[in-house]
Parts: C-alpha cells; sequence; structure tokens
C-alpha cells in the first residue's frame, strides 16, 4: 500500500480528495494540517519523510490572502515558497512524487488570449509571487513533479466565493459584483479527481499543467450563476475594479488552456456551470 501525503488537510481541496479518495483501498492518504506538521519547518519535514514512506505528495497548503499577502510578504513567502521547497526536497530524497498546487495568478492578465504552459508568468502581487518562486523551487529540486495550475476554486468546504455569495444572498437584497475580471470557476471536486487520477494511475509525465473549469465568467457572471441555480432572490449589479481598490491588483483576463492536461491525461473537463450545479445540488 502506498501513502499518499496531503498538506493543508482541513482546506477545501484536501477535503474535496478525502470525499473521492474514501474507497480507494490500495492507497493510504493522509491529511495533514500545519498544526501537525509545519511544512516551513525544513528539520521537521524532513523528521515525518523519515518516519513515513511516501509515495506522493499533494501540496495543498497555501498562504491565499491575496491582498493580506501584501503586508505579509514574509509568511506567504515561508508557506508559498520555503514550505513548497522543503516537500520537494523530501520527496526527492525518498524517491516520492510531488504534485504542487499553484494559481493563475502568476499571470499579468494582460495578454487577450488563453494562458498556455509556456507564456510568460509576470504575477502582480506577492500572492502570484511566491506561487511562481515556489513553482521553480519545487522544479529545481526533483525531476518528479506535478505542477497544477488552477483558478477561481470553490467547493462545498471552507471558505470561498461560492459559500460567501450564498451567504450573502440571504443577508442582503442587493449586491455589487466586478464584472471586468475574466476567469474560469473550478470545483475543487473536480481538480481532485484529476489528483487522484495521476496517483492511481501512477502517471509519469511529469512537469507544469493548467486545469480549471471549461468556459469563461467575470467575477459577475460567477454570482449571477449562483443565484440563479440556488434560486437566490437578491438583485445584482455588474461594477468595475477601480470603484472598490482593493491593496493587491488582480488579472484582468486569466483564461487558461488546458490542451495539454487533457491530452496527456486522457481527460474531459466539465463545463463551469454544469460543476456549479452539481456542487450546489451537494451542498442541498
Amino acid at each position: 500500500m502506498k501513502n499518499v501525503l496531503i498538506t493543508g488537510g482541513k482546506g477545501q481541496l484536501a477535503t474535496c480528495i478525502k470525499d473521492l479518495s474514501l474507497n480507494i483501498k490500495e492507497h493510504n492518504f493522509i491529511y495533514i494540517d500545519y498544526d501537525e506538521l509545519d511544512i516551513t519547518n525544513e528539520e521537521a519535514v524532513q523528521a515525518y519523510f523519515e518516519n513515513t514512506n511516501i509515495s506522493y505528495c499533494v501540496n495543498c497548503a497555501a498562504y491565499t490572502a491575496v491582498d493580506k499577502a501584501e503586508t505579509d510578504a514574509t509568511i506567504a513567502g515561508r508557506v508559498n515558497v520555503d514550505g513548497a521547497k522543503f516537500l520537494a526536497e523530501a520527496c526527492k530524497k525518498h524517491n516520492a512524487v510531488i504534485i504542487q498546487i499553484s494559481t493563475d495568478f502568476v499571470f499579468d492578465g494582460k495578454q487577450p488570449q488563453l494562458y498556455t504552459e509556456n507564456d510568460a508568468a509576470k504575477p502582480l502581487g506577492v500572492y502570484g509571487e511566491t506561487k511562481l518562486m515556489g513553482e521553480l523551487a519545487v522544479a529545481d529540486a526533483t525531476d518528479k513533479y506535478f505542477i497544477v495550475r488552477t483558478s477561481w476554486l470553490y467547493s462545498e468546504h471552507a471558505h470561498n466565493f461560492l459559500k460567501t455569495m450564498l451567504r450573502l444572498g440571504k443577508e442582503k437584497e442587493e449586491l455589487n459584483v466586478v464584472c471586468d475580471q475574466i476567469g474560469t470557476p473550478t470545483y475543487a471536486g473536480d481538480l481532485a479527481q484529476t489528483i487522484i487520477k495521476i496517483i492511481t494511475e501512477e502517471i509519469q509525465v511529469y512537469g507544469t499543467y493548467h486545469y480549471s473549469n471549461e468556459g469563461v465568467a467575470s467575477w459577475y457572471d460567477f454570482a449571477k450563476a449562483i443565484f440563479d441555480e440556488s434560486k437566490t432572490n437578491v438583485k445584482l449589479f455588474p461594477i468595475k475594479s477601480d470603484v472598490y481598490p482593493t491593496p493587491a491588483e488582480r488579472p484582468v483576463f486569466s483564461v487558461m488552456d488546458k490542451s495539454k492536461i487533457k491530452k496527456n491525461f486522457n481527460i474531459e473537463i466539465p463545463y463551469w456551470r454544469d460543476s456549479l450545479s452539481k456542487c450546489l445540488s451537494s451542498i442541498k
């Protein structure tokens, strides 16, 4: 039986992996959070790998507070860069595969076409910069890696845009949502399924990949779909980003090309509204 280590074990992606892995008998999935293993502590990470025979490590742990990262760069760097580096080095030493979760925020959003894995990464803020540095640290530490960039992640679990909208929809009669940032909402359950496929099928086409649901939306479109699908009666107004300036600048357009992952992993990716319906049905 192969041990699969999932860091960030209480987060939404890890919880989605847990939901799907319950019936997988040939792998032992181990979920840990920062209170059990501080991935920014190199000695602790090495000791953990020495004591546990790990075959795969899925690094879901991350500092994801985009705006707070602008004034909290040191901690963001420790988690997103050092933590990823220490896990990758431990994987290299113990012949394990690392699956590093990254983000569309590594791009500046200033090109008009879909972003491929070969496009230049130019992050606009500390969060994107530290996630990119984490990618580079992983690729530098080991050859057996999958870097999976995703976008606008949501699920039934933890805190995310979907759950915030559902809460606000009950509390308010009117809402303003940004309409000039374009990307793709991604159901964490779909991404979890792809991660499990990598592990259970022992895929070895290592490298950097893009995974999001199919289709394109603004945050306004995403919110409108949430309220329509959940039959929530709230008046929604589209606004421009400059109406509510944030400490961190966001990519205006960060839709990613998924051709590489679909071809190499032989997968079909669901349309974002279909996955939203599935998620909302699960919440009900």
